[in-house]
């Protein structure tokens, strides 16, 4: 009989402000099925090791590894060490393509491929719990020197060794990002995260990011791997998933909340994500019973 306890989704699973950066640093549970968010996750592994089941391929991460992948991607935490503590956060994707990464590491990152880097040091964990401590700590500065010190120290990753899974050769890259289309997709992210909850359309976003339509469209696509339909959905799938778990709206006030013209809509993407219509998502959510997470030292606990 398996006695190890078992992470069960709640909301704090998916993020509730999709576009703000959040940390932690906890012993985590195994979970039961694959979650995702909104975000690009970095997990750096301080004890133990801990093993995914990814979007197409499997991945064990080692005591100082560092690692990023999409979680827009299914992601299922499904063994680990007992002794396992992980540190790492949830970033996102306006954040994302501001990195001075590859533009082919981007690309594949969000076609659901996996970074693993070694080339960690001491400073690693101290960094992390200290970026935890500047994103809760209410202070809008030190959030802004959270997000720029993780942006820095994932470009840093460039100059060392690094593997892209499920490729298993590792490889070190001394080029550069499209210096044309990166700033793009940053003026793309940031339209949508302003406006994701209303009605908008490529038209728009091409307006705000200053370029035609059509070229809006295959600049994002060639970036993420994902059309500018299938973001703007995510980001609002995930903001509805968070009402779903968290508020007493109805499922009519969920959808128009977060930015389905209509409930038929709603429903038919949300049962093409989650395999289940909203209702019952929020049912079964409901249902569950409570499971208490044990925090690891300096941490609260938190899991992604």
């Amino acid at each position: 009989m398996d006695s190890r306890l078992y992470y069960e989704p709640r909301a704090n699973g998916v993020e509730r402000v999709p576009t703000a950066l959040s940390m932690f640093m906890t012993s985590p549970r195994l979970m039961r099925a694959a979650h995702w968010h909104a975000q690009v996750e970095v997990n750096y592994i301080v004890h133990g090791w801990a093993h995914y089941r990814m979007s197409g391929h499997e991945a064990r991460f080692t005591e100082g590894d560092f690692a990023l992948f999409w979680g827009g991607q299914p992601h299922w935490l499904d063994d680990a060490s007992d002794d396992l503590v992980y540190a790492g956060g949830h970033l996102p994707l306006v954040h994302f393509f501001r990195l001075r990464l590859p533009e082919d590491v981007q690309a594949r990152l969000m076609q659901g491929a996996t970074l693993v880097s070694s080339a960690t040091d001491a400073a690693d964990p101290v960094n992390f719990e200290r970026w935890l401590d500047y994103t809760r700590s209410g202070d809008p500065m030190k959030a802004s020197l959270a997000v720029d010190e993780l942006l820095l120290r994932i470009e840093r990753l460039r100059f060392s060794p690094y593997r892209l899974l499920p490729d298993p050769n590792p490889l070190t890259h001394a080029g550069g990002p499209d210096p044309h289309a990166s700033p793009i997709v940053v003026r793309i992210c940031d339209f949508i995260a302003d406006n994701f909850r209303e009605e908008i359309d490529s038209v728009d976003i091409a307006v705000a990011a200053d370029i035609h339509p059509k070229y809006a469209m295959t600049v994002f696509k060639k970036s993420t791997g994902m059309t500018l339909n299938d973001y703007i959905n995510l980001m609002r799938l995930s903001y509805a998933q968070a009402l779903l778990m968290k508020d007493e709206a109805s499922v009519l006030a969920v959808a128009m909340d977060s930015g389905f013209g209509s409930l038929s809509a709603f429903n038919k993407s949300f049962r093409k994500m989650a395999g289940m219509s909203p209702s019952d998502f929020r049912r079964d959510v409901r249902g569950r019973p409570e499971v208490a997470v044990v925090p690891a030292a300096g941490g609260d606990g938190r899991y992604n």
